[in-house]
């Protein structure tokens, strides 16, 4: 099945308010749409820099703002969508198959990734002709 940015959803999570500060839980495959087998995050991007640059062939992911903004460029070989994340209790879902580039990063962004697989390089895609080629 083609995955198109159609696929890619901003998902609203919980947000548990208490007078001393948020809090927002997320489980597998109850707010998360799939297992998490790997957490990890972006930090002190240097401003105009770009990160992502690639797409991936099985693993999906939940990109959350959990400090500051940033956005993130979709692509599906077809169309491309950016959408902005600025607050820690929405998250964009990322399907297999969807070009990711990451820029316009606030002074101190945080971007927390969750994924649906261990690392694996061979899981990347990191040419974007070879995206293409893929994609079609």
């Amino acid at each position: 099945m083609k995955t198109s940015i159609y696929n890619c959803n901003v998902i609203e999570l919980p947000k548990i308010h208490n007078r001393a500060g948020n809090i927002t839980p997320l489980n597998s495959k109850v707010e998360i749409p799939f297992d998490i087998k790997r957490v990890y995050y972006l930090y002190d991007v240097p401003g105009g820099e770009t990160r992502g640059g690639h797409a991936h062939k099985q693993l999906q992911q939940l990109i959350i703002a959990a400090s500051g903004s940033f956005d993130i460029v979709l692509d599906d070989g077809i169309i491309k969508k950016t959408v902005t994340l600025n607050r820690p209790n929405y998250g964009l879902y990322v399907p297999p198959g969807i070009w990711r580039d990451l820029n316009n990063f606030s002074s101190g962004a945080v971007l927390l990734v969750l994924a649906s697989e261990k690392y694996s390089e061979e899981d990347y895609i990191r040419e974007y002709k070879d995206f293409l080629s893929y994609v079609k």
